[in-house]
C-alpha cells in the first residue's frame, strides 16, 4: 500500500502536469491544496520532497509556484513511488534495490519467494511501463469526456486573486 506522501505526491505531479497541458506554467501550494483537498502543511513538505528528488522546480515570488522539472515523458510512477516509499519488493530477498537475504533455509526454492517475485515484477512492470505524461492524457480525455473542467487549468495564482480584492 502506498503511503499517504506518496499518493499526494502523484496526485500533485498528475494535476500539475494536466494544468501544464492547459497552459498555466506553474502551480501554487494553495490552490494545489485546495483542489485536492490535501492540508496545505503536509502538501508543502510533499513538494518540497518531489523538489528535492528532482521531479518539480520551485519558483518563488508574487507569480511563484511549481512546475515540472523535466518532460512529463521523463517521469515514471515508480521512480516517484521509489523516491517515496522505497523499493517495490513486498519482502527484501526479492528486492532489485535493498535486497537482503531471507530468514528461509532455501531460498533458492522457496514458494513464497517466488510468489512475492512475481508480484515485485507484475508492480515494476506497470509503474515503469507508463510515464506522467500517458497518465495525464488518460486523466485528461476522461475529464473531457465526462466535462469535467480542470479547476487549475485557468485558475490565476492566487497572489493575482488577492490582488482584485477590496479592502
Amino acid at each position: 500500500m502506498l503511503t499517504r506522501r506518496c499518493e499526494y505526491a502523484l496526485r500533485s505531479l498528475i494535476d500539475i502536469g494536466l494544468a501544464e497541458t492547459l497552459g498555466r506554467s506553474r502551480v501554487r501550494t494553495a490552490d494545489l491544496a485546495r483542489h485536492e483537498r490535501i492540508p496545505e502543511p503536509f502538501l508543502a513538505h510533499v513538494l518540497a520532497d518531489l523538489v528535492a528528488a528532482g521531479f518539480l522546480t520551485a519558483h518563488r515570488g508574487r507569480l511563484g509556484g511549481y512546475s515540472l522539472a523535466r518532460p512529463m515523458a521523463q517521469i515514471r510512477p515508480g521512480d516517484v513511488v521509489r523516491a517515496f516509499d522505497g523499493p517495490l519488493a513486498p519482502i527484501r530477498c526479492v528486492s532489485a534495490s535493498a535486497y537482503e537475504r531471507c530468514s528461509c533455509p532455501d531460498e533458492a526454492h522457496c514458494g513464497m519467494r517466488m510468489l512475492m517475485l512475481d508480484v515485485r515484477n507484475a508492480m515494476s512492470d506497470v509503474l515503469d511501463r507508463h510515464s506522467l505524461a500517458e497518465v495525464v492524457e488518460v486523466t485528461r480525455s476522461f475529464m473531457e469526456r465526462d466535462g469535467v473542467p480542470f479547476a487549475l487549468a485557468d485558475a490565476p495564482p492566487a497572489a493575482a486573486r488577492r490582488k482584485g480584492r477590496r479592502r
